[in-house]
């Protein structure tokens, strides 16, 4: 719990849990990290400014299929808005890059708006589907964290985090090859 009361160089020890070994129908997605943790913030290492930025970490994402297979992935976590709740009073976003099928470069769609192109850019609530379908899909997920200046705001040592995993959705429509 974070209490709103004025610190002296408190810590904050923070991290981002994401789910790993997920099995949906002929495919396993993995995380090369499932556990991202931040370390300890000192409040006197810090500016004042409207956001604490954590800075961008980066895992890696695989999906392995027994056969080629339409891919779509959603993260699930507590909502915030435009991302996901870290501790009471933060968000992180997750962006999917570099993402290959079968070792081919490829983009995104959203699954409610088939063949528009999306960024890559998992929000609450949104599935992101690979444009192509294929056996293996390998992605680059960067992780984006920052917290409210409050939230430096404890007495005591105090641990942070957020939590969410990656799912497989089967698409409703398979995807052409």
């Amino acid at each position: 719990m974070i209490a709103k009361l004025k610190s002296m160089g408190f810590v904050l020890l923070c991290g981002v849990l994401l789910a790993e070994g997920v099995r949906a129908e002929n495919c396993r997605l993995s995380i090369s990290q499932p556990r991202i943790d931040y370390g300890v913030i000192r409040q006197e290492a810090l500016d004042e400014s409207p956001s604490v930025v954590l800075g961008t970490r980066t895992v890696h994402l695989s999906v392995l299929c027994a056969e080629p297979s339409a891919m779509a992935l959603r993260f699930t976590g507590a909502a915030d808005g435009q991302g996901f709740r870290f501790g009471r009073e933060g968000r992180f976003r997750l962006t999917l890059r570099h993402a290959q099928v079968d070792g081919r470069a490829v983009g995104w769609a959203l699954s409610h708006v088939p063949g528009e192109s999306a960024s890559g850019q998992l929000l609450p609530g949104q599935v992101l589907v690979a444009q192509t379908a294929g056996k293996q899909l390998t992605a680059q997920v960067d992780i984006d964290t920052d917290l409210s200046p409050a939230a430096l705001q404890v007495r005591n040592q105090t641990v942070l985090d957020g939590r969410g995993s990656f799912e497989l959705v089967s698409p409703a429509v398979p995807l052409s090859r």
